[in-house]
């Protein structure tokens, strides 16, 4: 689990979707789903810290619109985390196998194009837009969680035509507010291991500080083949206990 923490933090820093890998990792060690949504939480609010630490060192998060989408980032989240832990265990887990390709799809749209000069939003993208994207991507993060990231990248770059690189850089204070909004929900449900979860935070720090610095280098293209390696052994492992 240790392991899969590192290569999560690491993943989640380039192009999103540290939970593709660990909540399907989680639930193959044995821990219940909710368990295992809610230990994902923990691993990932931590680690994005370092991710962050990076991009505001290299000055790549957009602040004139971080105020706006971490409120409703924060509650679309906690209330997604409140409906999950509403539903039986052995639902969620089937919930979670046909949800990770929709995850899988979000972090495998094509994230190429380029929006070049200074960025200046509108009126109606940090004012209407950029909260109701936060609002339902808060939710499914809070309800699921798996592609959060890079639906936020996505919805970042083409809704409100951010930079590529700054929609990556800004979208990590989004997930880390949907993050802690999500992590409230679980910790109040007692839906955490905080002894086990210590080396994997850690792990997950170290994967995203070195995942964060990569991608202010050179991108996220090199990792594509990894990710998709990865996810396609767990869902296969994933259906077989769940479905099969």
């Amino acid at each position: 689990m240790v392991l899969a923490s590192f290569i999560a933090g690491f993943l989640d820093a380039v192009a999103g979707g540290a939970g593709l890998i660990l909540v399907p990792a989680f639930i193959l060690t044995g821990m219940p789903p909710q368990l295992a949504l809610g230990q994902e939480k923990l691993v990932s609010t931590l680690g994005t810290f370092s991710a962050i630490y990076n991009y505001f060192k290299g000055s790549k998060i957009i602040w004139k619109v971080v105020i706006y989408g971490i409120p409703t980032a924060l509650i679309g989240a906690y209330i997604g985390g409140k409906v999950i832990l509403s539903i039986d265990e052995s639902i969620v887990g089937k919930i979670i196998f046909f949800l990770i390709p929709i995850g899988l799809l979000f972090s495998f749209i094509p994230k190429h194009s380029k929006n070049d000069g200074v960025y200046q939003p509108s009126q109606t993208d940090i004012f209407i837009i950029l909260p109701l994207v936060c609002l339902v991507v808060g939710f499914y993060d809070g309800f699921f969680g798996p592609g959060t990231g890079s639906i936020l990248i996505l919805a970042l770059h083409f809704l409100i035509r951010m930079p590529l690189l700054e929609s990556s850089a800004t979208s990590k204070i989004f997930n880390l507010a949907s993050n802690v909004g999500a992590f409230t929900a679980f910790f109040i449900a007692g839906k955490m291991a905080f002894v086990i979860g210590i080396p994997m935070v850690l792990a997950s720090i170290g994967g995203n500080y070195i995942g964060s610095h990569l991608t202010l280098e050179s991108g996220d293209k090199i990792i594509r083949p990894l990710i998709f390696t990865s996810i396609a052994i767990l869902f296969i492992s994933l259906g077989i206990r769940y479905i099969w």
